[in-house]
């Protein structure tokens, strides 16, 4: 329990109405959008400039109280809640716009500006914000840097770490520091690299000096229909291996196909075994051509239909389909567990039968919605908690997922990051040595360990954290660790 006088001196730094301490606004920080994990903060501080995260926390590390940094909430890794209680620093108010340079194609932003709106900001200037994460509607850029976000358009322009010249950043030792440059090329050790993707665990995301890129001069999207996800799959590996980057590559099962149809209605064949919809983007003549490719390589792998999007407003309608999924995920089930595993491409179809054969050993429904492209794979277990067994079995079938993309020489997370939904998972593709260096860097930037306690490292002895892990087991022989 944080004291009177913490609380005062809370709203001293953050003005009162910057503070959230009443149980049940406190409630509504007790989750991300993964609503499995759960933990309110004894406190929530809304600060409103990168001086008053620095008080915040320097407070913090002077009364030994844990500090969860927070953006939109849109995470699915119970990352942004507070296993341990402490000060909840969102960053919700901090959405100024510091500079748009496009001399130098390039913003600064706040933490808190949302990720769409800085792609409208600059759109009628001829240029846009690459990544684009499903709930890019919602989230935020501080948010998108502390997991790394990703998105459907990724395959082509790369993650959230490739948009980022620099950073304004509050460490855990309550230092702020400005990582990185405008310029392209970066002298020294790349600390920048570092923050982003660090989850939180070494300090509060301030600012962010973001790349602009170009709108390109045309896009075509396709949506390809299929009798089975495995065609679809090995369709993507032909894609590719023709020597064609689409703009983005995705995939929906049929499941996901009904529940974005009942939900949404983007105009999905209802009953096909597997959609692809996949964009190409570029100068006109160059993705006419590759259009043309790509309707020959999916008629070769038994596409059922094939379909151009003939305007803009159909074009968003199939992408509305595909991010608006994670909302129509309750015409499915009541409860679900959200899996963010990675193989590589050529092991899609592999992957896939793998893991519907684990869906059916624990009798539960799977569904699948991913980015084929570069094998990030979402599977999304159906579950109701008021069945008994049904918890456990989803769970189960969970670890049994993410083993086995492991085994096939993937990664534990493509996107989504570690939070407390993967901690354990790490030990499975990093040997002691990696996971005690890691324990050693955070220790630089958050000496004390107050940063977002027991996300992301918790399953190394070195960080000094107290939440148990999962033992691993032995990976099947060949497996990647």
């Amino acid at each position: 329990m944080l004291t009177p006088e913490f609380l005062r001196e809370l709203a001293r730094i953050v003005g009162p109405a910057g503070v959230v301490a009443t149980p049940e606004g406190r409630l509504t920080y007790e989750c991300d959008m993964h609503t499995f994990y759960k933990g309110a903060p004894d406190a929530v501080a809304l600060p409103t400039s990168a001086e008053q995260v620095g008080e915040v926390v320097r407070l913090c590390l002077r009364e030994g109280i844990p500090v969860v940094p927070r953006g939109s909430g849109t995470g699915v890794i119970g990352g942004a809640m507070a296993p341990r209680g402490g000060v909840m620093v969102s960053t919700t108010r901090m959405t100024r716009t510091f500079e748009v340079d496009l001399l130098n194609r390039c913003a600064t932003v706040e933490p808190g500006v949302i990720n769409l709106q800085l792609t409208h900001a600059v759109k009628d200037r001829g240029y846009f914000f690459a990544p684009d994460p499903s709930s890019q509607m919602v989230c935020s850029i501080g948010g998108n840097c502390a997991t790394n976000a990703g998105g459907p358009h990724c395959l082509k322009y790369g993650i959230t770490v490739n948009h980022v010249l620099g950073l304004q950043v509050v460490t855990g030792a309550g230092e702020l520091l400005w990582l990185g440059s405008k310029a392209r090329e970066r002298v020294g050790y790349d600390l920048t690299g570092v923050m982003v993707g660090s989850e939180g665990t070494l300090g509060i995301v301030t600012a962010v000096r973001v790349r602009l890129l170009h709108l390109p001069e045309a896009v075509k999207t396709i949506l390809a229909v299929f009798s089975s996800v495995e065609d679809a799959s090995e369709t993507v590996s032909a894609i590719i291996a023709a020597g064609i980057i689409a703009a983005a590559l995705e995939c929906l099962d049929e499941p996901a196909i009904r529940a974005v149809e009942e939900g949404i209605g983007a105009g999905y064949p209802k009953g096909a075994g597997a959609v692809l919809l996949i964009e190409l983007d570029g100068p006109r003549a160059e993705i006419e051509a590759q259009a043309e490719k790509i309707v020959e390589i999916c008629r070769s792998h038994l596409a059922l239909e094939i379909r151009v999007a003939q305007d803009e407003a159909e074009r968003e309608l199939l992408w509305k389909g595909r991010k608006g999924f994670a909302g129509a995920i309750g015409r499915l089930t009541r409860n679900w567990l959200l899996q963010d595993a990675v193989v590589p491409r050529s092991k899609l179809p592999q992957a896939i039968r793998a893991l519907n054969a684990i869906s059916a050993r624990h009798r539960l429904l799977v569904a699948h919605v991913f980015h084929a492209g570069d094998g990030n794979l979402h599977p999304i277990i159906c579950y109701d908690a008021e069945q008994p067994g049904e918890l456990e079995r989803a769970m189960q079938a969970n670890e049994e997922l993410l083993r086995a993309c492991i085994a096939m020489g993937g990664s534990v997370t493509g996107e989504h990051g570690v939070g407390v939904d993967k901690a354990a998972n790490l030990r499975l593709q990093y040997g002691e040595a990696d996971l005690a260096f890691m324990a050693r860097l955070r220790q630089v930037f958050d000496p004390t360990g107050i940063m977002n306690p027991g996300k992301l490292l918790p399953s190394h002895p070195a960080c000094g954290e107290t939440l148990s892990a999962v033992p691993p087991q032995s990976l099947p022989q060949g497996a990647w660790v």
